[in-house]
């Protein structure tokens, strides 16, 4: 049997910063990935927004990794000649029982450490957008977009510069706690082995499986998963916005958005369905409700200008009354199990915060060997 120091299950955009960081900091890092490619799951199936840090619970895991993470992404980028865009975001008030939502999320968003938030009038977000319908807004200069892929392409190069190792098509089938870390059984065409004294489960909508594969792990402990499905349209005419542009919030998410892509192309989404599996069919008879709710901040747009895009899964930890979720990253503080750490409920901020989550995973696992 092969035996490694770190294994990293998931090669998403998560899995592959915890990679890189592992491997630079000196350990010798396996990924095993069940897919054929890298990020080709939640990591490829979201807006690509650099978001600020605005909404999530203050003192939240959320919170402070995706503060964190925007600061860390942007340098990353621009270090490295990654295509990205800092746009800026207006989250739109369109009636005036809005316009105190505004400053309520602009407090929160303070107390979370985003303290370039503005609001504006109505005349002050036409000057910026002026074909934008609104009450007031409330401008997010630090919001961007990315181009993921490209993104995650470097992360992965820098890993395995730094000696980490990726194996594709190589399912984690089991595992077993020893006593001196792990033991697994990794299937695909050629199956193997392998053990390990650190095992970081960052497998996204299967983690919690993971976890549960995983024999001496306390399955009390594995948060219940559920999935919320969000499906994106595109538009056949250029919008005419610089700005990603949201509307104020809504429960399980923050409501039909318009975001860009580097080519100043628009994308509305996503919407929210709660299902119990996964299917990333877009249903084109979904996008008649984005209509009536794009049109609120957008009200030219054209009658059949939307068409079915793309959706991807929120990995939720939360069933749908509760409004409110955070990561959760549990290592052997919080469930006993020696070199094991399980990321969970990682959806959106998890892009921006993946190289602030990186280098908490490898607190924890400093911790954990000291």
């Amino acid at each position: 049997m092969d035996r490694v120091e770190c294994v990293v299950i998931g090669a998403g955009v998560v899995g592959l910063a915890i990679a890189r960081q592992l491997a630079q900091a000196g350990r010798e890092v396996i990924v095993l990935e069940a897919l054929d490619a890298i990020g080709t799951v939640t990591s490829s199936r979201n807006s690509e927004v650099i978001h600020a840090g605005i909404y999530y619970p203050a003192g939240s895991l959320m919170a402070r990794l995706c503060v964190q993470g925007r600061q860390a992404m942007y340098a990353y980028c621009r270090e490295r000649g990654i295509a990205h865009r800092n746009s800026g975001k207006l989250i739109v008030a369109t009636r005036p029982e809005e316009i105190a939502r505004l400053q309520s999320i602009k407090a929160h968003a303070e107390a979370n450490g985003v303290d370039d938030l503005e609001i504006l009038s109505r005349a002050e977000a036409n000057a910026l957008e002026a074909e934008l319908a609104c009450e007031a807004a409330l401008l997010s200069p630090s919001t961007g977009i990315v181009d993921s892929h490209g993104y995650m392409l470097s992360l992965r190069g820098e890993a395995e510069a730094a000696g980490a190792a990726f194996a594709l098509l190589a399912p984690l089938r089991h595992g077993r706690v020893t006593a001196d870390g792990f033991e697994l059984d990794v299937g695909g065409e050629a199956p193997m082995r392998l053990a390990c004294a650190t095992l970081i489960n960052a497998a996204g909508l299967s983690a919690t499986t993971i976890a549960r594969s995983l024999e001496g792990m306390p399955l009390d402990l594995i948060p219940p998963a559920y999935l919320a499905k969000g499906c994106y349209f595109s538009c056949s005419t250029r919008a005419p916005f610089s700005h990603l542009i949201y509307p104020v919030p809504e429960p399980g998410g923050l409501g039909v958005h318009l975001t860009l892509d580097l080519a100043g192309q628009a994308r509305f989404g996503p919407d929210v369905e709660w299902v119990d599996r996964i299917d990333y069919t877009v249903d084109p008879a979904r996008g008649n409700k984005f209509y009536p709710a794009i049109r609120r901040y957008w009200p030219a747009l054209p009658d059949g200008a939307l068409l079915p895009s793309y959706s991807g899964m929120r990995p939720k930890i939360v069933p749908p009354a509760v409004a409110v979720q955070d990561f959760m990253i549990q290592g052997p503080s919080a469930h006993g199990v020696r070199g094991l750490v399980n990321l969970f409920g990682i959806e959106s901020p998890g892009l921006t915060s993946s190289l602030a989550i990186a280098n908490h995973v490898e607190e924890i696992v400093k911790a954990d060997a000291a």
